[in-house]
């Protein structure tokens, strides 16, 4: 009877992947097959690596884009039914709270002598 754990050897592999050749051409230290036509650089050759890599340039992908001034992250606690309404009007409730406060601020909450 199985336990129920997976195993190395009952894990499936993707299809296509020969990982017993990989692991075998990375411990023989063979020559990476290079295509001179199609490859960027030559990675047999150490300084080819280095030059392509220091001109390499990072660049952003999917997700928020970089803002000039970040957001801190904020840490508080707010009665549960507040916090149930935000969620419930679905993705992007935080930036919701956001608004909210933002209002608050900009009508004269939180200057000294002010609010409750």
């Amino acid at each position: 009877m199985s336990s129920g754990k997976k195993t190395p050897e009952s894990r499936t592999q993707p299809p296509g992947t020969d990982w017993e050749r990989v692991k075998h051409d990375a411990a023989s230290d063979a020559p990476v097959a290079y295509d001179p036509a199609s490859d960027p650089y030559d990675p047999n050759d150490p300084q080819a690596v280095a030059a392509f890599w220091a001109a390499a340039q990072v660049r952003r992908g999917r997700g928020r884009p970089p803002v000039p001034v970040p957001r801190p992250t904020l840490n508080m606690r707010v009665d549960a039914d507040v916090l149930a309404a935000f969620k419930a009007t679905g993705p992007g409730w935080q930036t919701r709270i956001n608004a909210v406060l933002r209002s608050a601020v900009e009508g004269g909450l939180g200057h000294k002598g002010r609010g409750a």
